[in-house]
C-alpha cells in the first residue's frame, strides 16, 4: 500500500505526519510526505527515512512575507498555496492508493484536489476538536473576521464560518481550480473536511464531544518517539542546579510582544528559578551574562519537558500533549487558531495556567507562572500524565491499511 501525507503549516503542522509515516512503514507501507520546502522539513524527514516531497513555496517566507515583490492579496496567497500544494500531492501520488491532509485550508483543498484527478482516497486530519463544526464549540476566528459580538449559538456560528471561509478562500480557490479544471466548491471549509475526518488529539487533553452531526474519528494525538540525547550544554546545565523553567514558543514570531525574552526571563526570575529558553521562531536569546540562564536551540522534548519544573509555550498541539505527557505544569500564551483552545484545557483540567492574551508582561507572566508552579497544579499535571494515549499514529495507520477514507 502506498500513502501520501499531505501538510503546509509550521512544525506542529509537520511533525504528527512523521509519527504516522513511521507507524505506516511499520505496518509495512510506503509513504511519501508533502511538507513545505524549508530545509527544517527536509532534514527532519531525512532523518527518521521517510521520503519528502517538497511543497515548492516555503511557509517562513509565507509567514514573514519574503517572496519578492508586492506583498501579494489574499486571493494571490490562497490561489499560490493550493497551485503549490496540488502539485506536490499530484507528484507524490501516482501509484499511491490514499491521501492524509492537514495544514491551511487552501492547502488541504489543494491536495483534496489533486487526489480527486488520480483517483485516491482522501481523509482530513485536524489536530484539535475546534477545527471541526459541532454544536459544543465555536469556530476560531478567521484572518480580519472576528466572531460576531452577541452570537452565543455554536451552530449559528459554524454556519457564518462556512459564509467566512468561502469569502476569504473561495475567490483564490476557485481561480486555483479553474486553472486545473476543476469547478469551484460549494463549501471551501466542508470541502477541506470531507464528511468523516479524522481528529489526532488526546481523548483526555482534546475530547470530541457527542452527540454532533459530524462522523469525527478520535485516534487520540500522533506521537513520534524521540530518542535523540540532549545537546551537551544542555545536559550540563540541567544538572548544574534547580530544574529550571522552559520557555519557548515554537513556529510563533511574537511579533506582538515588544520583548518577549526580557519578559520571560524577568517573570521567571522572579519566581526563584532558572531560565531555559529555547530560540524558536521567535529567536529568543539570553539578556544578559548571568549562569541561572540558558538558550537553546532544537532538543528533545520528550527527553527534556521531564527534567523543568514548568513549561511556557504557544500552546501548539504538539508541545501540549509532550508537556502532558511529562507531568509538568503549563503556562499557555496562545496566538492564534488552535491555541487558545489548548491554554483554556490546560487551565480547565488544572495543569496549567491561561495567560490572558498573546501579549505577556512580566506582572502577568508572573502571575500565571505562580500558579502553574503551585504544588497542587504539580500534583494534576503528574496525575495527569499516565492517562494520555500514546498508540494514535499506530491506530490511524491499522484504520488507512483496512481501507479508511472517502472518494475525493
Amino acid at each position: 500500500m502506498r500513502v501520501v501525507l499531505s501538510s503546509y503549516g509550521s512544525r506542529g503542522d509537520v511533525e504528527p505526519m512523521v509519527a504516522l509515516a513511521g507507524a505506516l512503514r511499520g505496518l509495512g507501507a510506503e509513504v511519501r510526505v508533502c511538507a513545505p520546502e524549508d530545509e527544517e522539513f527536509a532534514g527532519r524527514l531525512a532523518g527518521v527515512g521517510v521520503e519528502f516531497v517538497p511543497v515548492r513555496l516555503s511557509i517562513r517566507a509565507l509567514v514573514a512575507g519574503a517572496n519578492g515583490g508586492a506583498a501579494p492579496s489574499m486571493t494571490e496567497r490562497v490561489t499560490m498555496v493550493a497551485a503549490a500544494q496540488y502539485e506536490a500531492v499530484a507528484l507524490a501520488g501516482e501509484g499511491a492508493d490514499v491521501v492524509v491532509a492537514t495544514g491551511l485550508f487552501p492547502a488541504v483543498a489543494g491536495a483534496r484536489s489533486a487526489a480527486g484527478k488520480l483517483g485516491l482516497r482522501y481523509a482530513y486530519v485536524s489536530y484539535f476538536p475546534g477545527m471541526l463544526p459541532s454544536p459544543h464549540h465555536p469556530p476560531y476566528p478567521l484572518p480580519g473576521r472576528p466572531l460576531p459580538e452577541g452570537v452565543t449559538d455554536n451552530r449559528t456560528l459554524w454556519e457564518l464560518d462556512v459564509e467566512g471561509q468561502n469569502a476569504v478562500y473561495g475567490p483564490g480557490l476557485t481561480a486555483f481550480r479553474a486553472s486545473v479544471g476543476l469547478a469551484p466548491t460549494a463549501s471551501v471549509r466542508d470541502y477541506a473536511i470531507g464528511g468523516r475526518p479524522l481528529l489526532a488529539a488526546d481523548p483526555v487533553l482534546g475530547p470530541w464531544e457527542v452527540p454532533a452531526e459530524l462522523d469525527v474519528v478520535q485516534t487520540g494525538a500522533w506521537i513520534q518517539p524521540d530518542e535523540r540525547p540532549l545537546p551537551d550544554d544542555l545536559e550540563a546545565f540541567l544538572r548544574a542546579g534547580e530544574a529550571p523553567v522552559y520557555v519557548g514558543f515554537g513556529s510563533m514570531s511574537m511579533q506582538g510582544s515588544a520583548d518577549a525574552a526580557r519578559v520571560s526571563i524577568e517573570a521567571v526570575r522572579g519566581q526563584g528559578r532558572r531560565v531555559l529558553v529555547s530560540r524558536g521562531w521567535a529567536e529568543l536569546g539570553l539578556i544578559d551574562d548571568a549562569d541561572d540562564c540558558l538558550a537553546v536551540g532544537e532538543a528533545n522534548h520528550q527527553a527534556l519537558f521531564p527534567r523543568v519544573a514548568a513549561v511556557v509555550h504557544h500552546g501548539g498541539a504538539g508541545t501540549t500533549t509532550t508537556a502532558a505527557r511529562a507531568g509538568v505544569p503549563q503556562v499557555v500564551v496562545p496566538q492564534l487558531v488552535d491555541q487558545p483552545y489548548w491554554a483554556s484545557r490546560v487551565a480547565a483540567l488544572g495543569v496549567g495556567a491561561a495567560h490572558d492574551g498573546p501579549v505577556p508582561s512580566v506582572a502577568s507572566l508572573s502571575a500565571a507562572l505562580a500558579a502553574a508552579l503551585a504544588p497542587e497544579t504539580g500534583a494534576a499535571a503528574r496525575k495527569l500524565a499516565g492517562r494520555i494515549r500514546t498508540d494514535g499514529a499506530e491506530l490511524t495507520a491499522k484504520l488507512l491499511l483496512d481501507g479508511f477514507g472517502e472518494p475525493a
